[in-house]
């Protein structure tokens, strides 16, 4: 059997939601996710070296989209999304406390068999959102 061809990593990770504003404001605003491209129907952010998160207008996103380059294929999600932040360890404590001064509930926190800590919180629009710290996976021990 042939080997795939390498892979360099996740490049884009996306949500959707129902309010651009409400999301903006959390992803900017609360969590400081430089935003690169404003659409009526995407805002793309800085999420860290090489790394994007898309925030999809839910329901304005089903259609291809032409564009100069080539079609943008239609996609489209229903329910809450979930995605995981990196952080390093001695920011698990300071993440704790920001979230509860900007009101956000931490609902759930675990801490995992090889050491590190998620805690787990919900965008506006109830996607499951995480900022987690190694050691978790047996690729993510620093």
């Amino acid at each position: 059997m042939v080997s795939a061809p390498p892979i360099d990593g996740i490049l884009e990770t996306a949500v959707y939601v129902e309010d651009m504003d409400a999301a903006h404001a959390f992803y900017h605003g609360v969590l400081g996710l430089p935003r690169m491209v404003k659409g009526e129907r995407l805002y793309a952010y800085d999420a860290g070296p090489a790394q994007t998160l898309l925030v999809f207008h839910r329901g304005h996103t089903a259609e291809d989209v032409p564009t100069e380059g080539g079609v943008v294929p239609g996609h489209n999600s229903v329910g809450h999304a979930h995605f995981a932040f990196r952080i390093g360890g001695s920011a698990v404590d300071a993440w704790r406390v920001y979230l509860a001064q900007c009101g956000i509930d931490v609902i759930s926190e675990v801490i995992w068999p090889a050491g590190g800590t998620s805690l787990y919180f919900n965008d506006p629009a109830g996607n499951v959102l995480e900022m987690a710290s190694a050691p978790l996976w047996s690729n993510f021990t620093r």
